[in-house]
């Protein structure tokens, strides 16, 4: 994983920043800064501005853990495209949707018996219910390497077995076969005929779209990880302003470029 704003980087973004990428981004860390309560999480006017600007020249996806529901009260602009639920909503048809919710509060039903067993930490655990999806967030824990452990093994006691993705002080629990953030950007792309996209996250969840490893996808991390599978990394969430700014420039200039009629013989 390299620095975005390095040399190897911006030749990265010269390369794939063409008319009609598809630029995607993560809500909570990445496009909005991230929050001890998930209620408190909105957009900064710096980033809404320049994300509005964005909207004008190229398509923008948001990819977000939240319910649809919950997100587009966030955001204070119109994506093209809004997925929600770690690619659940906004990709899987009604009939799917109405299983995912009747296995999602099969779990929540089993939780409340299991945690009701671990008085300790449970006054602790925010059960976040997404409807198509459970968050249980463990924030507010005072051992949180504690809680994790247990709601590990709570989770573990779960049928079906759900698809767990984990995240900062936060377990996401996904029906077992559902989109992920990786297999929707690669279907947005298709329905939006991009020849290219950006994708930039800063959690565990946004290793799915890092792990795809195309190369007409660039992936940006917020915060350096050692272990992640991105391309490249900003330094923290402040920088997604300049980041941002780098995207509208680069695309402002081909479009103008591609709109100024090619120069002709002089008439004499």
């Amino acid at each position: 994983m390299r620095a975005l704003f390095s040399e190897h980087g911006q030749a990265r973004l010269r390369e794939l920043m063409r008319p009609g990428v598809l630029c995607a981004f993560d809500f909570d860390g990445t496009l909005a800064p991230i929050t001890s309560d998930p209620a408190g999480a909105f957009l900064t006017p710096e980033v809404l501005e320049r994300l509005l600007r964005l909207t004008a020249v190229t398509p923008i996806a948001v990819l977000t853990g939240r319910s649809l529901a919950d997100i587009r009260g966030r955001l204070g602009f119109e994506p093209t495209y809004v997925v929600g639920n770690h690619g659940v909503e906004g990709m899987s048809e009604a009939a799917e949707l109405e299983r995912h919710a009747a296995i999602s509060q099969t779990w929540r039903q089993q939780l409340a018996v299991l945690l009701g067993g671990q008085p300790d930490i449970a006054k602790d655990i925010l059960t976040e219910d997404k409807r198509y999806s459970l968050s249980l967030h463990y924030r507010a824990a005072a051992d949180q390497a504690k809680a994790a452990a247990i709601l590990r093994d709570l989770i573990g006691q779960l049928a079906p077995a759900p698809r767990l993705v984990t995240g900062k002080c936060v377990f996401n629990l996904l029906p077992p076969d559902s989109y992920d953030k990786g297999r929707a950007l690669v279907e947005l792309m298709k329905r939006s005929g991009a020849a290219s996209a950006v994708y930039v996250g800063d959690d565990v969840t946004d290793e799915d779209v890092f792990r795809l490893r195309r190369h007409d996808v660039l992936s940006v991390r917020v915060e350096y990880m050692s272990n992640s599978a991105a391309d490249f990394y900003i330094p923290d969430h402040a920088d997604i302003a300049r980041l941002l700014d780098e995207l509208i420039e680069r695309l402002s200039s081909r479009k103008g470029n591609a709109a100024s009629p090619a120069a002709g013989p002089e008439s004499g």
